[in-house]
């Protein structure tokens, strides 16, 4: 009997120890290429997470192995997994609302008031509509620094010069750029610099990170320091479900630790990243091209325009006014 007894006691911890396992909650997340400075909030957040937790709510990275990058929001959708990282301008007929973000605002803005804009613009009661569609809440932004250019052949002198240059970018700079005459040419980020070096574009327009990993520096002859035509916005989401169905407390130590996430990869990205690529075109001997005030002012103009079309391109599908006016005033704030 006393044989037995033990034997049911330690099958009834066993037990209980398998629930305690089988109670613990993972999600998966979709992010593509590889680690690097663009997914450090990514990183830091679980890493947050599982600490706060201990142990009890993980977030699995995969870097490609769940879903091509340009169908993460897709996979968000139905469930596939349960959160995501994707860049709005990958396709914008998906989520038109958080495009307002990549247009030129022409104002130099730090990365964390960049970071700061986003996370507002993210509770506007059109862009939840919009990211509703697709089953999706968005978290946190990837805060990116102001685009700038790194191209090969003669140094740009005026801005005439952008005439025909074929440059791989986002559509709020291109929208600028391409009234002066440059030509928008896709290619896939990791064929950039094959695509340079062959002649298939001209130019690339990215944050510091992108250049550092495509190496687009090393075929690049000159590069711009003061573009200031804005970045991409490329949010981290979640299954508005799977949030939903959170434990109270692993909901509070997700939410709760985004603001720490965003500091980290903020710094992070700063003293390190930016630091890098600048360090990296000095050493490769680029020329830097800074604008005038004179060129700023006139791609300021173009920039306008190219903000008054995106509200009446969307109109008809949302109150693209109103959106537009708020994101413009958090710029004017900064």
């Amino acid at each position: 009997m006393k044989a037995l007894r033990t034997s049911l006691i330690t099958l009834a911890i066993g037990g209980f120890m398998a629930t305690e396992v089988a109670a613990a909650t993972e999600w998966n997340v979709s992010l593509w290429g590889k680690r690097r400075a663009f997914t450090e909030n990514v990183e830091k957040l679980a890493e947050l997470v599982e600490a706060k937790t201990n142990g009890e709510f993980k977030l699995n990275i995969s870097y490609g192995g769940l879903s091509k990058s340009r169908e993460n929001l897709d996979g968000i959708s139905f469930g596939a997994f349960e959160m995501a990282q994707f860049c709005a301008f990958y396709h914008a007929d998906k989520n038109p609302t958080i495009t307002v973000t990549e247009l030129p605002f022409a104002k130099e803005v730090s990365l964390a008031q960049i970071s700061d804009i986003y996370m507002k613009v993210f509770e506007h009661p059109e862009v939840k509509k919009d990211l509703a569609r697709w089953n999706a809440t968005l978290l946190m932004p990837t805060p990116l620094p102001q685009y700038n250019i790194v191209s090969k052949g003669d140094p740009l002198k005026t801005l005439e010069d952008f005439d025909g240059l074929r440059v791989r970018g986002p559509g709020g700079i291109m929208g600028v750029l391409g009234k002066l005459g440059a030509v928008k040419t896709g290619v896939p980020f990791s064929e950039v610099r094959q695509s340079m070096d062959s002649g298939v574009i001209d130019a690339a327009s990215f944050a510091p990170h992108a250049h550092l990993s495509t190496n687009s520096y090393k075929v690049g002859q000159w590069a711009t320091t003061n573009l200031n035509l804005g970045s991409a916005n490329c949010p981290v989401v979640v299954n508005t479900e799977a949030l939903e169905m959170l434990k109270p407390a692993h909901r509070e130590a997700l939410l709760g630790s985004v603001d720490e996430a965003l500091d980290f990869y903020v710094q992070n990205y700063e003293q390190n990243t930016t630091a890098k690529y600048e360090q990296a075109i000095r050493q490769q001997g680029l020329t830097l091209v800074t604008f005038n005030d004179e060129q700023t002012e006139q791609l300021n103009q173009l920039a306008q325009s190219v903000r008054q079309e995106w509200v009446e391109k969307y109109q008809g599908k949302f109150d693209s006014q109103a959106v537009f006016e708020y994101t413009a005033q958090l710029f004017a704030e900064q």
